[in-house]
Order: structure tokens, then sequence, then C-alpha cells
């Protein structure tokens, strides 16, 4: 999968990120998408999935979102 240059050379992500290429680009936040019970970071969906749509079809609110895209950057600012 070729990551857009987008992700690659954005430090943040947004809920329109696709799962597969924050993943690739930042492996750190796995265990952020694993604590919030998001566990499509190992299925063939993350490959098509936003983390909105991902997060929606989990049932989570905007709010939710709003607040995991706030926890991903987090943890990517911080690995820097």
């Amino acid at each position: 999968m070729n990551m857009t240059k987008e992700t690659k050379n954005k430090r943040s992500v947004t809920k329109a990120s696709n799962i597969a290429e924050v993943v690739m680009a930042h492996p750190e936040v796995v265990e952020v998408f694993m604590d919030w019970g998001l566990h499509c970071v190992g299925c063939a969906a993350q490959a098509y999935d936003t983390i909105e749509n991902g997060s929606k079809v989990h049932g989570f609110t905007d709010a939710d979102i709003d607040e995991l895209v706030a926890r991903l950057n987090e943890v990517i600012k911080h690995k820097e």
C-alpha cells in the first residue's frame, strides 16, 4: 500500500485519515486503537476505512471520534 503524501508528511491525523495509512506511518498508535476497541487495525477493513467511518461502525459518537483523534495525535506528538 502506498501512503499518500499527506499521511507521510502530515504530523497529525484527522477523522478523515485512512486507518491503514495512519498505522503504517505511526505504528505507535496501534495500542490506542486497541484500547478504544477498534481492532480494525488487524482486519482488511483498515485499508478502506477512515477513522471516522471505522469508529461509527463501532457506535462511536462524533464527540468520541474527536476524543480518539486527539489521543492519536497526542501519542504521535509524544513519539516525535
